[in-house]
């Protein structure tokens, strides 16, 4: 497998959130409008077997991993620091791999100190009092459905409703990790699919303007830590199965009710079967270290996912960065 990384600059508001899975599920569809069903069923072709043609991370902040989902107690304690700030700290700066995970949190940023890092750089670092102190922030927005018999809103199907938008922080470019089978895809290919995704439009309310983006590529080595025994996961994962010691394993669980999208909403049913998984940020002790930077397994299949469409699969697989799990950490 070899990687590629895209930055994302972001042109509108967003109905869902950037996560590996969901991107997957989209780059998909994106795969069969360009090149048709034949070219995505060929690439897909052993996925739920340990061969996926492509694995995407979540996108996150350039520069920046998600803080591993450890108990605070395994990190070095830091004098005079409020627990709730220390909560906020969400994002580990890829240089921190240089130091020992128990180091780890004192290096970790909270969204606003993220923003302000980026700014710095581009000579635009605004007042304390005008900057952003969250990489997004949800909005509601109204919409109204109009009764075309009677011109205006009404009740029940034509009541006004309204929907949470979420909107990125200005200059919050992003970056997103793929890994990819170069026998099954290219770089270029993948790229150009991603570019699809962000010039249609990503996620809920896709066709009413949200979710767009633009993509530039974007080089950085493959961040990774000397002596690793254990992964950090940087998208959902499905890890059951897998041998992990689950007394040296640390993760946060959720349940992903997914739905149909594309053209697959019109087929009489959205909805995917439910299935359990880790969140982006899970820090799992395999027996052995994967040699290519994925862990988890290819979900679905034969209809275990959906009736409508029996082939559909999900990514349980996550980009992962190999760590180092000192032996006296255990839950």
């Amino acid at each position: 497998m070899e990687t590629l990384t895209l930055r994302l600059h972001l042109q509108a508001a967003f109905g869902s959130p950037l996560l590996g899975d969901m991107l997957f599920g989209q780059l998909c569809w994106a795969l069969r409008n360009r090149h048709g069903d034949a070219a995505l069923q060929e690439r897909l072709e052993g996925y739920t077997d340990g061969r996926p043609f492509a694995v995407v991370a979540d996108a996150m902040p350039i520069g920046w991993l998600p803080r591993p989902a450890v108990p605070l107690s395994l990190f070095a304690e830091l004098a005079e620091v409020d627990r709730k700030q220390i909560k906020k700290r969400h994002w580990l700066p890829v240089a921190a791999l240089a130091q020992p995970l128990a180091e780890w949190l004192a290096l970790c940023r909270s969204d606003a100190e993220v923003l302000a890092d980026a700014e710095a750089p581009k000579g635009t670092a605004a007042r304390a009092q005008d900057r952003p102190t969250a990489l997004s922030t949800l909005h509601p927005q109204p919409h109204n459905s109009i009764n075309r018999l009677t011109g205006t809103t009404g009740r029940g199907d034509f009541a006004p409703y309204t929907q949470m938008q979420r909107w990125y922080a200005e200059g919050a470019d992003l970056c997103v990790r793929l890994l990819y089978d170069p026998a099954r895809i290219s770089a270029a290919m993948l790229t150009e699919l991603v570019e699809d995704i962000g010039t249609v439009g990503f996620g809920r309310d896709a066709s009413i303007g949200l979710g767009k983006f633009a993509v530039a590529p974007l080089v950085e080595p493959w961040p990774v830590q000397a002596d690793a025994n254990a992964c950090l996961t940087l998208a959902p994962c499905a890890p059951q199965g897998l041998g992990c010691d689950a007394a040296r394993s640390f993760y946060e669980v959720f349940t992903r009710f997914g739905r149909h999208g594309d053209q697959a909403v019109q087929q009489g049913n959205p909805f995917k079967a439910p299935v359990l998984l880790a969140r982006t940020g899970a820090l799992l002790t395999p027996p052995t270290v994967p040699a290519a930077p994925i862990i988890g397994q290819g979900l679905g299949g034969r209809g275990q996912l959906s009736k409508v469409i029996p082939e559909t699969v999900q990514q349980g697989y996550a980009p992962c960065v190999a760590v180092h799990l000192p032996e006296e950490f255990a839950a």
